[in-house]
């Protein structure tokens, strides 16, 4: 990514320094609090976090993250006034003070050396280029699904993160949620035998909240609101520009721009199957990988109902991108299939698991005490987090987890585009002597904010 994160010049460093030494060396009381006493937490071992386009989810996240003792979240970046002033509010009175800073540009925020990591939340556009830049700046990053606009971007995701040296954890959270961790437990121990067949929801096809297509027409253009109401250049950030409309910042969590191509991630395939083909690329331990073969099934255009992709791993294993069927437990879930018996759920609730045998889902506490004290894992996204933060470790929804599950899906999303069946080589990540299906694996980003 070719993107100037503004450095702090020499003169600028030391004037703060000088500053920050005079303050250090008055006098001053600190409170027992701030040692750790009390049973808090001493202010040297908290992670202070940021947070860049912070709504609907991302405010759900935030609401985990304030609930941990070593975290103190002190500032919110977001193009939007009023959900700047949501944020501050809920962080603020959490805190009982007045403390959490407001930026509209994200390189402002992204300066703050005090600053360890960022809670990304925006859009689909800006999810990989805002955490590309956080990176740069030394942040650990926590950011929420799809986290890439193609397969070209994952891949430039997730080589930052390792080049940098930077904790990764994207909010692709059931892989912290018990029944789903069972489940795919189950399929990698053999418990099931052979694993032949995964199946991973679609649950919509489409922009819209009902799975309609995904439009490309321009909404007309209307007046721009004053830029400290919504700076709309910072809004469309890497998109195609686009005039103005209230449309696309509209509906509810501030979506209406889930409906156009230009600024989501390809639909609700995308939105959704984050969830569903991530659990069937661990269940077939293909962490980093991607099928070799993409199927159309189902070529007609709308609904998801008739939006089927079968994909083949290169040990054999089948994988089915389609609507839910009922014995999948749900709308919105995945199932495995082995020799020897499968297990399908969609919900946090056990209840809402099935199985070939009730005997399969006999071990879900011994799961769970196996998992938290051999692998000192809690079923916690944000906990986990913040754990490999101080620990330095991979996060169980690491860079190279997501990069696979992203890939798989743009596959199947180009794959569905494009009507005909698709060979891809994942070593290279490239389809096998197609150019046009290539063409697809990347996006122009809008200058400056460009590969």
């Amino acid at each position: 990514m070719k993107v100037n994160n503004s450095a702090i010049s020499r003169r600028r460093f030391l004037a703060t320094a000088a500053k920050v030494g005079a303050v250090a060396a008055a006098p001053a009381f600190v409170p027992g609090s701030a040692l750790g006493k009390d049973g808090g937490v001493a202010a040297s071992e908290r992670i202070t976090v940021g947070g860049i386009g912070i709504n609907a989810r991302g405010a759900y996240v935030l609401g985990a993250l304030l609930s941990l003792p070593d975290t103190r979240f002190v500032a919110i970046c977001d193009v939007r006034a009023d959900r700047r002033k949501a944020v501050k509010e809920m962080a603020d009175t959490k805190y009982g003070n007045r403390d959490c800073a407001t930026y509209r540009d994200l390189r402002e925020l992204l300066a703050r050396s005090d600053i360890d990591a960022v809670l990304i939340a925006t859009g689909d556009r800006w999810h990989a280029l805002a955490s590309v830049m956080a990176a740069r700046a030394g942040k650990d990053v926590y950011v929420e699904k799809p986290c890439s606009m193609s397969m070209a971007e994952s891949r430039i995701l997730a080589e930052t993160m390792r080049r940098y040296g930077r904790v990764f954890q994207v909010g692709t959270q059931r892989r912290t949620i018990d029944s789903f961790k069972f489940a795919a437990d189950l399929a990698r121990s053999g418990k099931l035998g052979k694993l032949h067949t995964l199946h991973a929801s679609l649950a919509f096809y489409g922009g819209g909240p009902h799975g309609e297509q995904v439009r490309h027409d321009w909404l007309p253009a209307e007046p721009e609101p004053p830029k400290e109401t919504l700076d709309w250049e910072m809004w469309l950030g890497p998109s195609p520009w686009r005039p103005y409309n209230a449309t696309y910042a509209a509906g509810p969590g501030c979506s209406g721009w889930l409906s156009y191509f230009d600024f989501n991630a390809g639909g609700g395939l995308l939105n959704w199957a984050s969830h569903t083909v991530d659990l069937c690329q661990w269940a077939n331990q293909s962490d980093g990988s991607a099928p070799v073969e993409f199927e159309p099934v189902g070529t007609a255009r709308g609904y998801a109902s008739k939006r089927v992709v079968h994909g083949r791993y290169a040990n054999g294993v089948k994988l089915i991108l389609a609507r839910q069927h009922e014995s999948w437990a749900g709308v919105s879930g995945q199932r495995f299939d082995g020799t020897e018996g499968w297990i399908a759920n969609s919900g946090s609730d056990h209840e809402q698991s099935r199985a070939s045998s009730p005997s399969l889902l006999a071990e879900v506490d011994k799961m769970i005490e196996r998992y938290t004290a051999l692998m000192r894992r809690p079923m916690n996204h944000a906990r986990d987090f913040f754990d490999c933060i101080k620990s330095r470790r991979p996060t169980v929804a690491n860079p190279e987890a997501m990069h696979g599950a992203m890939t798989t899906v743009h596959a199947a999303n180009i794959c569905m585009w494009l009507k005909r069946d698709l060979v891809y080589d994942p070593v290279k990540e490239e389809f096998v002597n197609d150019p046009e299906a290539n063409r697809l694996r990347s996006r122009a980003m809008r200058a400056p904010w460009v590969a």
